[in-house]
Parts: C-alpha cells; structure tokens; sequence
C-alpha cells in the first residue's frame, strides 16, 4: 500500500511540473512575437516567434526521417548575404516543401538532372519567408530538439553552437498544462485520502500487535 501511495505522489508531482511549465509557456507567449533572423542570437527572446528577414535553403534541407517517407525537413534559414554559420534550423511539414526536396532528390536520376531542376526552380530553393513557430525547447521537447541537433551535425551543417530550431506553425499548448496541474491535484487528494484511512483502518497485523503490547 506505501509503495503504492508514494508512486502516486511521485506522478503527481512530475504532472504538476510539466503542468506549471506548459503554464507558464501559455502565459509568456499569448502572441508571437516579430524578430529579424538577423537579431537571433543565443537565447531567443521568448518562445513562439514569427521570423521575418530570412530565406530558407532548401539545397541544404535535411530528412528528418531518413527514409523515402517524408515525415518533416529541417531547412536552414539563412540571412541574406551571409555566410556565417546558421542561426536558425526550421523543422517544416509544408507540403510544397516536401514535394520540392523529394522531386528533387529522388526523382532527378542524375547530377546534370539535379543541377537542371534547381537552376529552373532556384527562387523555390530559396524562398523568402516569413516563419512563425514555436522555439523547440523545454523538457518535454528536449528529446526532439536532441534528435534534429544530431541529425543536423551527422549532415555536416554549418550551424551556429547556439542554433535555435523553430518548429513551424507549431503554437503554445493552451489547455495541457491546467489539465496537468488538476491532474495533478486529484492525485494528491488521493494520496492524502488514503494515508486517513490506513491510520483510520491499520492492518490486521498492526490490530495484533498493539493487543499484544496492551497485554504485556
């Protein structure tokens, strides 16, 4: 029964985290907010961001999947003129994109094809763009932004050791962090609830004991 009870605390309190977190990510972002690509530096000054000033680089565009079934791509947003290191990796689903990299990819056969398809489709490999998401961050997308750094490393990118990635027309949870944080609170009325009544009701074992002591 203690092991029991103490393994619901122990959710709960891991619920009331994630809940107070995805609050707190809901209130500090209640409307994108607008930033050059050429002012992201480091820490980005909150989370969900529309990115203005930058041109994707398809010719650069990553598989996250790494098989022939598109799921996502990370595309390079690249400040025009400049050859400094990436700044800003963009994870995009956007159809036309995907369609793009795979016309591009898989149904070109040959290096003088490839090199025939983007001198005719140039302004799509390089589209200027303006990117509203949400800055993959946090402890519940960690493991994702872990995934998209190693692919970005694995592919040789050049990337800044700071680069943020920006998962596109993603927008901050509304109601997942209240619903963690009742959660949350239901489980420790339980957990309170049951500690009465285990002293309300101890074990048979507990009973036998106590009339022994008395007895003695």
């Amino acid at each position: 029964m203690n092991r029991f009870r103490f393994t619901l605390l122990a959710i709960c309190l891991v619920l009331f985290y994630l809940g107070k977190s995805d609050i707190e990510l809901f209130w500090n972002n209640r409307t994108p907010l607008s930033v050059d690509v050429a002012n992201l530096h480091g820490t980005p000054p909150q989370d969900w961001l529309t990115v203005t000033g930058g041109a994707l680089d398809m010719e650069q565009a990553i598989s996250t999947s790494g098989s022939l079934d598109l799921d996502a791509l990370l595309v390079p947003l690249r400040v025009s003129g400049s050859t400094a290191p990436f700044t800003v990796l963009v994870e995009t689903r956007a159809p036309d994109l995907l369609q793009l990299f795979t016309d591009y990819y898989f149904k070109q056969t040959t290096i003088e094809e490839q090199r025939a398809y983007l001198d005719a489709h140039y302004e799509a490999f390089h589209p200027q763009v303006e990117i509203t998401g949400m800055v993959v961050s946090g402890l519940i997308a960690s493991g994702n932004r872990d995934k998209l750094a190693t692919v970005a490393k694995e592919t040789g990118l050049n990337v800044s050791e700071q680069v943020i990635f920006l998962s596109e027309g993603q927008t901050p949870p509304t109601w997942r962090g209240f619903f963690f944080v009742a959660m949350a609170l239901l489980g420790m009325v339980k957990f309170v609830q049951m500690g009465r009544k285990k002293e309300e009701n101890p074990p048979q074992g507990e009973i036998e004991e106590a009339e022994f002591k008395e007895e003695m």
